[in-house]
């Protein structure tokens, strides 16, 4: 028995266009074959796109699913690939009408093999893990002699102890189709995960995730193969689309094939903001971004992200500056947008709030708003003639305490930092500027726009520590409070200041229903807002002022 070849084709799809997911997956077939794949393994649910959410529903869209796969099936023949096994995942019926995750393998001009996971994703995140339904099994097929189990994502995720034999004989090779959302430190989950559950079946272990931006999820790819023991043979790189060659040999053992180093952690994180917003934009038509230029880190950061997503060209950044603008601020914006090549304008606000102020009489935080709302009014009109999607440029940890203007800084399409708190603002724009270096370019973000104190400038004088704890000491207490669900209590015991912590919680709190009006943005946390993490706006709960007698 000859080797067999396998290519996991790493992929980016689109949500409901079954037809260019069609085609992607006969294109990158083609390829495979012409590299000498007898079998080529595609994402979950890669005909629909994922996540679907209420589309599962319709049964228009369900038949529309259905007849892309019939003709994928005739196309593959006519293009002479009727030969190569395709598996991929689709949008199935129960016989009860009930939407199903299907995975399908199409082979000789037939769908030679069907299983359904009953459970179909409707939710957001994977944050249940339901397994097999009574009377289901894992699919096992035969490609080129040997026998290869295919399952779909969350089978491998089960708590209930090992997967069921694939049906008492065994399966030579264990294939798994995955819409595995990224966030951070995932990736070493998957491994030793597969690694496990090949050690289960003594069988390699095939895993094939999806990749690109899909509203607020991000997609990394990362697909790779270990062996029976567990170890790792093959990977394909993280955010591109890829198709990684990988060969069963004639003995049935794992042969090694290409590695590649996975990236480190700001690395990661970037690539994910990048790959959220390019995604986001290419997918609702959008060519181009326009936001706020302040000087400040949250907008120099995202209009180095929109630069590489897009290219600098096609990236509008606004100064408007008030009377509290510093130059080192104005002077900060213009030589950032030369550094990107961005379209770079200066638009005063002061006649236009000075307008307002002279009908309205608004003291106080009011007035203060009057200059983000303004603002907000400028980049939604350029927005409007021009077609810019609007960026809001927000970080997590302002979005967790409500630092920011409701229609005004909060203004937007997307949001690239909504998950991203803002020492690791502070951290990635270091690292792009180090990568730069490294690769012998210019930095994209000038030193003292990461260097000097965060401001508004909506008042003389201003910083942000006028109004919360240091952004080191903020951070760490959003972490405890909203990524691991501390009371009060559990914060005072760590050590915490008592009025720090009463006043965080207080600004969590009462910030709920500003955070429901933020704009999307890419989830790169295992608990995004929004998301993971949604309290109800009305709300009367607030932590204990003292220990509570269990």
């Amino acid at each position: 028995m000859a080797a067999l070849r396998i290519a996991l084709a790493q992929i980016d799809t689109c949500v409901g266009d079954v037809e260019g997911n069609a085609r992607a997956v006969l294109d990158w077939t083609r390829s495979a074959a012409a590299e000498g794949a007898r079998l080529v393994v595609f994402p979950e649910m890669t005909l629909t796109g994922y996540p679907i959410e209420d589309l599962a529903l319709r049964d228009s869209f369900a038949r529309a699913a259905e007849r892309s796969l019939d003709t994928l099936t005739s196309a593959l023949v006519d293009a002479g690939l009727g030969e190569v096994a395709v598996v991929l995942g689709t949008l199935g019926r129960s016989a009860s009408g009930r939407p199903t995750n299907q995975a399908v393998v199409v082979h000789r001009g037939e769908v030679v093999a069907r299983y359904d996971k009953h459970h179909l994703p409707n939710y957001g995140v994977f944050d249940e893990y339901r397994i097999f339904e009574p009377g289901t099994s894992p699919c096992v097929v035969e490609v080129e002699g040997r026998r290869v189990g295919v399952v779909i994502c969350e089978d491998i995720w089960q708590d209930g102890g090992p997967l069921p034999l694939m049906d008492g004989t065994g399966t030579d090779l264990l294939v798994v189709l995955n819409g595995s959302p990224y966030e951070e430190g995932k990736g070493h989950v998957r491994a030793e995960l597969a690694a496990r559950r090949a050690r289960e079946v003594r069988a390699p272990v095939v895993y094939v995730n999806m990749v690109g931006g899909q509203d607020d999820l991000v997609f990394d790819g990362g697909s790779f193969v270990v062996d029976a023991e567990g170890n790792p043979v093959a990977g394909a790189p993280q955010f591109v689309e890829h198709l990684l060659l990988w060969d069963l040999a004639e003995d049935g053992t794992a042969m090694r094939g290409a590695l590649v180093a996975p990236l480190g952690t700001d690395a990661e994180v970037y690539s994910a903001l990048v790959t959220g917003l390019r995604g986001y934009m290419t997918k609702n038509g959008f060519g181009s971004v326009v936001l706020g230029l302040s000087g400040g880190i949250d907008s120099a950061l995202v209009a180095a992200i929109a630069a590489d997503a897009v290219g600098g060209e096609n990236v509008v950044g606004v100064s408007m500056p008030s009377r509290h603008s510093s130059e080192h601020s104005r002077g900060d914006a213009a030589d950032l947008a030369e550094r990107l090549g961005a379209d770079y304008r200066v638009q005063p606000i002061g006649p236009m709030v000075d307008a307002f102020e002279s009908q309205m009489e608004l003291p106080g935080l009011a007035g203060e708003n009057v200059q983000a709302r303004v603002r907000g009014v400028i980049l939604m009109g350029i927005s409007n003639v021009e077609g810019h999607l609007v960026l809001a440029t927000g970080n997590k940890s302002e979005l967790a305490v409500g630092y920011s203007t409701i229609y005004g800084d909060a203004v937007g399409g997307f949001a690239p930092l909504k998950d991203v708190d803002k020492s690791r603002v502070w951290a990635l724009a270091r690292w792009r500027n180090d990568d730069a270096l490294t690769n012998g370019l210019l930095p994209p973000i000038p030193e003292s726009s990461i260097t000097k104190p965060p401001s508004a400038e909506l008042r003389p004088g201003q910083v942000d520590e006028d109004s919360l704890p240091p952004y080191h000491l903020l951070d760490e207490v959003l972490d405890a409070y909203v990524e691991h669900a501390e009371g009060r209590a559990e914060l005072l015991a760590r050590g915490f200041d008592t009025a720090v912590v009463d006043k965080v919680l207080s600004l969590v709190d009462a910030a709920e229903w500003k955070r429901r009006q933020y704009p999307p943005g890419p989830k790169v946390t295992a608990l995004a807002f929004g998301r993971d993490r949604r309290l109800p706006v009305t709300n009367r709960w607030r932590e204990p002022k003292e220990p509570v007698d269990e």
